[in-house]
């Protein structure tokens, strides 16, 4: 703070020096004109413009360095905090914002906040006192004249009042457009494969040229809002200034106004014409910063609703004992929808690998993503060791948990810092062993084969790999953490039956006194696993053995054949009836 106040300090000295250079040249033309020491007189008028001009420049110069380190200290301050409470927020809030959104005010938004506070809120107020120093000057030199031109100032003042509420609205419409422009690339980008592969490129193109028109009409509306305040701001002075002139030149000729006074009058105003113009483009970057700051501001007070209790717990036999009460679910996003996972009850032994069956909505994924407090249960409770999962610090309890999705995201980084991203360290073993281990358990020896082996750079979300080896590299990363509970979203769904039997195998060795909860839809992953829980209409509807379900459970046996839910009676019944009904026999 003490380093941007020396930089206000700086400007506003340079601002008063300039504005002493109209006095001078004001007494240097009534010395010149009375005849007296003319020749001395210019000689020392060159020399303090001169030095006046050189203190001037040092101190913009000093202004500048002032006001750098801090104002880039803060746009990384705010651009880190605002990164940690994304972290913080739950998926739900993510699920309802765009990621161009997001990646516009982390990055356009602070970088324009960092510029008007480097330049646009210092020269403000710096113009602001600049220009009230110099009426000050414009009166001593001539009251009359000092009126009239500060009569042009009345209008302006009118018009501003309009201008900040269209500018500011149309400021706020633009940095939304261009939110939604970045996440329309983004996903374009990420989709690339699929739009070319349908051949949609016109048609991603022309969605893309729709919204970057309206981001251009919006920008034009604006600059066109800027430019017409602008030419108010500009023009009034100006009409005044031609007024003044007149009437100047009638009180000189009067003999109630020097002509040292009249030239410094005008000197003065030209001056000011610089900072009168200044202040009303500063004012449009201050109404575009404050939209920018509000922006920044819906993401910092979007509550973190997944938190740590200020008192958290810590279970006194850690085994992956997982019990599950009465569990419910609804997206916040579906009021009144029904429950996506409806009083479930279920529960995972220590050690023990429980296969989650079910057909396509049944709620499985759901279900998984309340063990670690992805999504918090609207009712009943989930325990893990004992513990309801709400009393555990939230960076334990996903500590304690390691999770693989169907969908394997990977980061743009090496392979080994993508499958040591959870890993932690463990007595006696180096993070090479770790991740020799995970890469062997997941069937990834195909990494050694990659051009600079587990040092390869992995493209933008794995992109550059197959989806088989994707999802190996994400339960590699899964693996490594050595968790107490893994938690896995039918991620061996892209291997063969080979590979994924090694796979569960390798699982069975390593991690020997992990639980396991799975989503599976093969039959060979299901026989592997110690239970299966079948999963109907977001409830556990039977718990058994793979080859008990199969005798007792019809249902069971056709997801496990189709991998879908067969048609109930009564709409097998309706359908018929629709077909009697229209026969015309």
């Amino acid at each position: 703070m003490a380093r941007l106040v020396l930089g206000g300090l700086c400007a506003l000295l340079a601002s008063v020096v300039a504005l002493t250079i109209p006095r001078v040249l004001g007494w240097l033309v009534n010395t010149v004109l009375t005849g007296e020491g003319a020749a001395s007189a210019v000689w020392l008028g060159v020399a303090i413009v001169a030095l006046l001009g050189a203190f001037e420049a040092l101190l913009i110069w000093l202004r500048r360095v002032f006001v750098i380190s801090p104002t880039a200290g803060i746009e990384t301050s705010l651009r880190l905090n605002l990164f940690r409470h994304l972290q913080q927020l739950p998926v739900a809030f993510h699920d309802r914002w765009g990621s161009g959104q997001l990646l516009s005010r982390s990055m356009g938004d602070l970088s324009l906040l960092r510029r008007w506070m480097a330049f646009g809120s210092i020269m403000l107020v710096v113009s602001s006192l600049t220009v009230i120093a110099g009426l000050a000057f414009m009166f001593s030199s001539s009251w009359i004249l000092a009126l009239i031109y500060l009569a042009g100032a009345i209008p302006i003042t009118i018009r501003a009042f309009k201008f900040r509420t269209v500018f500011r609205d149309a400021s706020r419409l633009s940095q939304d457009q261009a939110g939604d422009l970045a996440t329309t690339v983004e996903e374009a980008v990420h989709g690339i494969r699929v739009i070319k592969a349908f051949g949609r490129g016109r048609e991603a193109l022309d969605g893309f040229h729709a919204q970057a028109q309206k981001l251009r009409d919006t920008e034009i509306h604006k600059a066109r809002t800027l430019a017409g305040f602008m030419a108010l701001v500009v023009a009034l002075p100006e009409v005044t200034l031609g007024l003044g002139l007149f009437t100047g030149l009638w009180l000189t000729a009067d003999g109630q106004l020097l002509v040292g006074d009249l030239a410094a009058f005008f000197a003065t105003a030209a001056f000011l014409a610089g900072h009168v113009e200044g202040i009303g483009m500063l004012l449009g970057m201050t109404l575009t910063t404050k939209t920018a700051l509000d922006r920044h501001y819906e993401v910092i007070d979007s509550p973190a609703t997944i938190t740590s209790p200020d008192h958290p717990r810590v279970p006194e036999n850690p085994a992956g004992h997982l019990v599950m009460r009465d569990v419910s679910f609804t997206y916040p996003d579906a009021p009144g929808a029904a429950n996506v996972v409806d009083g479930l009850d279920l529960e995972v032994r220590p050690g023990e690998t429980m296969a989650l069956v079910g057909g396509t909505g049944s709620g499985k994924s759901t279900l998984l993503h309340l063990v670690p407090r992805l999504y918090e249960a609207t009712g009943g409770a989930v325990e893990l060791d004992g513990l309801d999962v709400r009393e555990y610090d939230v960076e334990a309890l996903r500590t304690a948990i390691a999770v693989a999705f169907e969908d394997s995201i990977l980061f743009s980084s090496s392979v080994r810092e993508n499958v040591l991203l959870g890993a932690r360290p463990q007595p006696g073993r180096t993070a090479d062993d770790q991740l020799a281990e995970a890469l062997d358990v997941a069937q990834a020896q195909f990494v050694h084969d990659l051009p600079d082996g587990v040092e390869t750079l992995i493209g933008e979300e794995g992109l550059s790999l197959s989806g088989g080896q994707r999802q190996r590299l994400a339960l590699a990363r899964a693996i490594a953490a050595k968790p107490r509970l893994l938690v896995l979203d039918d991620p061996l769904s892209a291997l063969d039956v080979r590979t994924e039997e090694a796979v569960t195998a390798r699982l069975r060795s390593v991690l020997e006194g992990t639980s396991t909860l799975i989503v599976a839809h093969r039959p060979s992953t299901v026989m592997l696993a110690d239970r299966v829980a079948l999963m109907e209409h977001g409830r556990i509807k039977d718990v058994g053995t793979h080859s008990e379900l199969l005798a007792r459970s019809a249902h069971y046996r056709f997801v496990i054949a189709a991998g879908d839910e067969p048609p109930s009676v009564e709409e097998v019944l309706d359908t018929e009836d629709t077909a009697t009904e229209g026969d015309p026999a």
